[in-house]
């Protein structure tokens, strides 16, 4: 039988700045461990530690700009765009325009700060 989700559960977000995670499917929003689909909204000049994560994220562009650093350079991926990063890469976020982004990230296995590995 299908599950509905009728709302988010918003997330504490790491970073410099308060962001908005809305966890649709994930680990704490429907007991999901295979795959987590959230909403983030970050605010202009929002950034977070990088992290070096056991898990692939697809992440869609909606609103504004995500730029995301890795060891071989930053690419800036604006509305209309996506990006993919995989395990095991070193990763940072951030939203350093002056309207901050909103975006849909999808990670595989499911999110979890057990998993991300944030600098320290």
């Amino acid at each position: 039988m299908p599950t509905l989700i009728s709302q988010p559960k918003v997330i504490e977000a790491a970073g410099n700045k308060p962001k908005i995670i809305e966890e649709f499917i994930g680990r704490v929003n429907s007991n999901t461990n295979a795959v987590s689909i959230a909403r983030m909204r970050s605010p202009s000049g929002w950034i977070e530690p990088g992290q070096t994560p056991e898990f692939d994220e697809y992440t869609v562009v909606l609103r504004g700009m995500l730029r995301v650093a890795s060891a071989s350079g930053a690419i800036d991926v604006r509305a209309g765009q996506a990006i993919i990063t995989r395990r095991g890469e070193w990763v940072q976020y951030s939203t350093p325009e002056a309207d901050g982004a909103e975006y849909i990230a999808v990670c595989l296995p499911a999110f979890s700060p057990d998993t991300v590995h944030r600098d320290t």
